[in-house]
């Protein structure tokens, strides 16, 4: 049994068993995390099998179950919040359910979110009659003192509505007569929502131009909404499954025109939307009953997290407070690491020589590699394991999406969407860790800009080269407390125009090589939870900072030998290093930085980790990366290799705009599947941070 796509749509096809035939197939629907794949499971047991959506990445899952001397087959839709914008999930649902007819279609809810749930089931509702609401999670929303009254629910929707608890498996019985009830009776008239005039009258004129080409009323409806919506993709599946004709298609068009001037101009689309979920909260005010303090807490909390006046300062101090904290404690480990990887480097270096190993070996492997290796493990190990349990701690209370809620209409301004900021907030960790979590956006336009861009967020490779510089010469200055508190708003500054930056890329990208229909973008608020700290240690530790922390090793070792070796290969008097440095210099100097500082960052390509150590050795002209003592230490060798505020400030800006490190630049190339992305990836960031650094320097020389 599987599933094939011919020239109407996606067609169920048998492998051959006769014994495999089935009585009839529904459709199992519902958002994402509503417990559907548990629902599904528990009804088919183990004679279930998984597979691709042909030409789609969207995995699918059929299965088979018996009940009353019936065979029937389910397939598993994927999860989806809306079926009116072009997502592979939602483009998926919408053709099955609309094009495919299966007998039933059982609408999974969650009962702790109704209002949310109901408005998939409002849209599906004008496809067909067929339905079975199953509200699930019944367990949960008794702990939290939530009760829906079923029958009521029932009446004011005339469908069959079954409660079940998939994780205790109770109400699947009632549920597999109710399925059975629909195509034995198939009595269901599920009342449709009705629209403003102009709407209801530019429906029956469309219907009336489709009289000839659609017989189902029903389905007439539904397609003459999307027809005056618009969709393209929605449009040109339409015109192909019913033949329509291009004529009549034209005056759909001037009827949609005409409708939307009476309407003052406004968005049919807009319109539609707005019913749904206002029929949707109507529903759910008359059913559901005695929810908890706990709920209540939830609405005053996100009255300051994600209100207008509060939820973007509220996000700015998290981000201070995150940022101080860790600038404030990595340090310390930091150099208990330095101190332990010196005593260990002593130990392998008299080793090496015992073993009459040649000089230029000794060097690539102790002066290169494990240099580059404990460098990388001492400075990225400590921040990571600070910042991570905070930002996953965020992650658990159920903060992150409210940043996304927050950030969601300015990336809407920039066609695109607020789960960008999830992706962002994963970036600040690592960026190939950010552009994998891209995955969580439906639309490809969507995710394909999410992924370009994430690279403005400051990965932890680059943190401690902005903690060093904003230490040294921010913090440094100020001392104590205050020069900590200093430092972690002049990091947050930097991340602010990484913010910038990618809303400002966003919007170029998607008039340009990206261009598209946005999605309407549905993003749930989660209710707050009690942190589960175990969990959050080990998830933030082993599953995000050792496996970044490897991938890492993994890149710094080869690359710590080919420093070596420019640092090392003599041409004349002067080094490979010192011959590259030279030739950037020129250009260097016009942006307002050196040559040592260019070349940094293009050896830096394998892990940002190490563009600071290659700095200071060039200007100290070692063969080897050291560590200069202290932060005191440091600012001299700046200050005496000419670094000025405009040096500090454009390498800041490079270091929020550069090319991705080639750990990101590989995720890319998997994510996408083509060598193309990867390249616009590297190219994108880097003019803009050329571009960037150009006018800064132009402006502190007029200035200065």
């Amino acid at each position: 049994m599987g599933l094939t796509k011919g020239s109407m749509g996606i067609r169920i096809i048998e492998s051959g068993n006769k014994d495999k035939k089935c009585d009839f197939t529904i459709g199992l629907a519902g958002n994402p995390n509503v417990g559907k794949s548990t629902v599904f499971n528990t009804l088919t047991g183990l004679n279930q099998h998984t597979g691709n959506w042909p030409g789609k990445t969207v995995t699918n899952a059929e299965g088979l179950y018996e009940h009353n001397d019936k065979k029937i087959k389910i397939i598993d839709l994927p999860g989806t919040y809306s079926l009116l914008s072009d997502s592979e999930e939602e483009e998926i649902a919408r053709n099955y359910i609309c094009f495919e007819n299966p007998d039933v279609v059982v609408i999974i809810a969650d009962a702790t979110s109704l209002e949310r749930n109901l408005n998939l089931f409002m849209q599906i509702s004008e496809i067909t009659d067929n339905i079975v609401l199953c509200v699930n999670l019944m367990d949960e929303a008794n702990k939290r003192g939530i009760s829906i009254n079923e029958d009521e629910l029932s009446n004011i929707l005339n469908i069959k509505v079954i409660k079940t608890s998939a994780t205790d498996k109770v109400g699947f019985s009632e549920l597999k007569d109710a399925i059975n009830e629909i195509v034995i009776n198939n009595q269901n008239k599920i009342r449709t929502i009705t629209y403003s005039e102009d709407i209801e009258f530019a429906i029956k004129s469309v219907e009336e131009l489709l009289k000839n080409c659609i017989i189902d009323n029903k389905k007439k409806r539904w397609i003459s909404l999307r027809l005056l919506e618009g969709n393209k993709k929605i449009k040109s599946k339409i015109k192909m499954k019913f033949n329509i004709d291009e004529i009549i298609l034209q005056k759909i068009n001037e009827i949609a025109i005409k409708t939307e001037k009476h309407m003052n101009n406004k968005c049919i689309g807009d319109e539609l939307v707005e019913q749904i979920i206002k029929k949707a909260e109507e529903v759910a005010k008359a059913v559901v009953k005695n929810k908890t303090k706990y709920d209540d807490f939830s609405k005053k909390v996100d009255k300051v997290l994600v209100s207008r006046m509060t939820g973007i300062p509220v996000m700015i101090l998290l981000l201070i407070l995150i940022l101080w904290t860790t600038i404030t404690l990595a340090n310390y480990p930091s150099q208990v690491l330095s101190y332990m990887f010196e005593k260990i480097g002593l130990w392998l270096r008299n080793l090496l020589q015992s073993a009459i190993l040649p000089k230029w070996i000794e060097g690539i492997l102790m002066d290169g590699v494990y240099a580059t290796l404990t460098w990388v493990i001492s400075v990225m190990l400590p921040p990571m394991a600070i910042f991570f349990p905070m930002f996953t701690l965020l992650e658990d209370l159920g903060y992150l999406p409210r940043i996304a809620f927050n950030l969601d209409k300015c990336f809407k301004k920039c066609s695109s969407c607020g789960k960008q900021a999830l992706t962002m907030c994963m970036g600040l960790g690592c960026n190939a860790a950010g552009v994998i979590g891209c995955r969580i956006i439906n639309s490809p336009k969507e995710r394909f800009i999410a992924i370009l861009t994430n690279v403005f967020m400051p990965c932890n490779g680059r943190f401690p080269m902005l903690i060093t510089i904003a230490t040294v010469f921010v913090g440094g200055i100020a001392g104590g407390f205050n020069g900590s508190l200093f430092s972690a708003i002049i990091v947050t500054t930097m991340i602010i125009l990484g913010v910038f930056m990618t809303l400002i890329s966003s919007k170029i990208l998607a008039k340009t090589i990206l261009k598209g229909t946005p999605s309407h973008f549905i993003l749930e608020l989660p209710p707050y939870r009690k942190p589960q700290v175990g969990k959050i240690l080990v998830r933030s530790l082993i599953d995000r900072t050792l496996f970044v922390l490897a991938r890492a090793i993994a890149v710094a070792a080869p690359a710590g030998a080919i420093i070596w070796i420019f640092a090392n290969v003599m041409i004349g008097d002067s080094s490979i290093l010192t011959y590259c440095t030279n030739f950037f210099d020129p250009f260097a100097k016009v942006i307002g930085i050196d040559g040592y500082i260019a070349v940094a960052f293009i050896l830096g390509l394998p892990a940002n980790e190490i563009v600071m150590p290659i700095m200071i050795m060039s200007y100290l002209k070692q063969s080897t990366m050291i560590n200069v003592d202290g932060f005191d230490g440091l600012k001299e060798v700046l200050l005496a290799n000419g670094w000025t505020t405009l040096t500090v400030i454009n390498t800041m800006i490079l270091c929020i705009m550069h090319f991705p490190c080639a750990t990101t630049l590989l995720t890319i190339k998997k994510e996408t599947d083509s060598i193309k992305w990867p390249v616009i990836a590297f190219i994108l960031p880097t003019v803009l941070g050329i571009g960037f650094c150009f006018l800064t320097t132009i402006v502190y020389r007029i200035v200065a």
